[in-house]
């Protein structure tokens, strides 16, 4: 008989132990419930098989077929020669490209290579650059082992931030930037609300950390912000200095991020 009533106690107390381990439990699952949030969901997005390649609801700009999506900035036909392997090659001369849509603040990718047969240095060396919004440069540059000023060289803020690290690639190889860019927003009399902002990776690699945007780019004097509407057209620069450093372009996409 004491055996039966140590085994019934037993049986009790891990019972009680249960019971309580459970309470606790679902004590802590309420409280946790009430900072979680479950609407609205987020939406869907099919990431490209490769870091090129295009998600889902990005918009493509450029995929080696046609320049459909580009004019040349000022009005007409967009110039630059795209190669039999879909390669879009600058044409000096030619003008600058601007894209036909406008864009306010979003994601965008860009591949670029310099020429692999080195020719000039300094800001003559594959020099382009990505003016978002018409306004904002990210610099384009052959800056593997080419002396330039620092604020002006692959990645920079051109004239304002200096990219964190050099991680040029060598002439001839492609390159990637990633870039997040943030619009600046403006008050009714013109006033700056808030600052632009950039992150940029270059070949992956963080280049700019969420920094201020001064104003629009100047190549003399210091930058100052104008204002203008949310969305611009954004263009790649015709910048090739000498006529024997060309950028050449690939896998061009956005997504806005309004």
């Amino acid at each position: 008989m004491k055996k039966i009533i140590v085994a019934l106690l037993g049986v009790t107390l891990i019972t009680t132990s249960a019971f309580a381990q459970q309470s606790r439990e679902d004590s802590l699952n309420r409280e946790a419930a009430k900072t979680e949030i479950w609407e609205p969901k987020p939406t869907k997005v099919e990431p490209g098989k490769t870091p090129s390649d295009a998600p889902s609801d990005a918009i493509v700009l450029y995929n080696g077929k046609n320049l459909d999506a580009w004019h040349r900035l000022g009005g007409g036909k967009a110039g630059w020669k795209i190669e039999k392997d879909g390669t879009l090659t600058v044409v000096k001369g030619s003008g600058s490209i601007e894209t036909n849509q406008s864009f306010g603040s979003c994601q965008l990718h860009i591949e670029w290579r310099s020429p692999a047969i080195i020719k000039q240095s300094g800001q003559y060396r594959a020099n382009s650059g990505v003016f978002f919004m018409g306004k904002y440069e990210i610099q384009i540059l052959d800056s593997y082992t080419n002396q330039t000023y620092v604020n002006g060289q692959a990645g920079a803020l051109y004239k304002q931030h200096i990219p964190l690290v050099n991680a040029t690639k060598k002439p001839g190889e492609w390159q990637t930037y990633d870039i997040i860019f943030t619009a600046p927003q403006f008050y009714a009399d013109g006033k700056v609300q808030v600052p632009g902002r950039f992150t940029v990776l270059h070949n992956g690699v963080l280049v700019q950390n969420n920094v201020d945007i001064k104003g629009t780019i100047q190549w003399i004097g210091p930058s100052v912000y104008e204002a203008h509407p949310s969305k611009l057209p954004f263009y790649l620069q015709d910048h090739d200095l000498d006529g024997g450093s060309p950028v050449s372009f690939r896998n061009i996409w956005i997504r806005p991020l309004d």
